[in-house]
């Protein structure tokens, strides 16, 4: 089966980083263009960042450019976010996914709080 599952996520003070990991299996990730998205409580799902297949092309929402940087390892099937300079409204559950969401993990919580 087709699967991502994201890890990485924890607790951080604000102006701390972390770093997410999404691990594919069971389809051909390398062909696959992907995303961060992240939805918060009480708000719907935001695409933080995306990345094509290649890992050339990246793109960013304004909310997180200069902060966050996305990348893959298509030999180790495996997708990164970088999270640096954190953020209390960058609480969320993070989720990594194909485009058009075909496939999708089951996210990994992310909250920042002094």
């Amino acid at each position: 089966d087709a699967r991502l599952v994201e890890s990485g996520g924890g607790f951080v003070q604000p102006g701390g980083s972390l770093r997410l990991s999404c691990a594919a299996s069971g389809f051909n990730f390398v062909y696959y263009d992907m995303n961060w998205v992240r939805q918060a409580p009480g708000r719907g799902p935001e695409r933080v960042s995306s990345i094509n297949s290649g890992g050339s092309r990246t793109t960013y929402a304004d909310s997180v450019n200069g902060r966050f940087t996305i990348s893959r390892d298509n030999a180790k099937n495996t997708m990164y976010l970088q999270m640096n300079s954190l953020k209390p409204e960058d609480t969320a559950v993070y989720y990594c996914a194909t485009n058009g969401e075909t496939i999708r993990g089951q996210g990994t919580q992310v909250t920042v709080s002094s």
